[in-house]
């Protein structure tokens, strides 16, 4: 006799949550990395200097957040324990993003949505390292 480990519904919307998620946060990178000139000179001042001298390395480690972020909930779809990894090294990409944007940067002040949204982005990575660990102590992911 064979016992199957049923997934509860919530899982998978948690999951599907979390890759539509994750799917705005590469749109977000892409939007990024692939700004026009056009759309940039129509942002204020302080934001053009901001985003004219971002160092490589902070668009790589967004890039590397957000990628492995997106594998991570695609890993937890197909219940691989990969995700906890992935996700891993996605709060870590999102670690050293944010220590950029808000301490070592000084081109934008930062208040209202520049500061609430990191957050949320920052308690949603902690919360999908959690959700897949405990995934994988209830046998969801393997």
């Amino acid at each position: 006799m064979s016992t199957t480990n049923k997934l509860p519904v919530w899982f998978w919307v948690i999951s599907i949550i979390a890759l539509l998620w994750n799917i705005m946060g590469v749109m977000a990178y892409l939007g990024q990395a692939y700004m026009t000139e056009e759309i940039l000179n129509a942002m204020p001042e302080a934001d053009q200097h901001f985003y004219n001298n971002i160092p490589a390395w902070v668009t790589s480690v967004f890039a590397i957040a957000v990628f492995s972020g997106l594998f991570g909930c695609i890993a937890l779809l197909i219940r691989k324990k990969i995700a906890i990894v992935l996700f891993i090294v996605s709060l870590l990409g999102i670690l050293a993003q944010q220590t950029y944007n808000f301490f070592i940067q000084d081109f934008v002040e930062l208040s209202g949505q520049r500061v609430y949204m990191p957050v949320i982005i920052l308690v949603f990575a902690i919360f999908l390292i959690w959700f897949s660990k405990f995934s994988n102590s209830k046998g969801w992911i393997s």
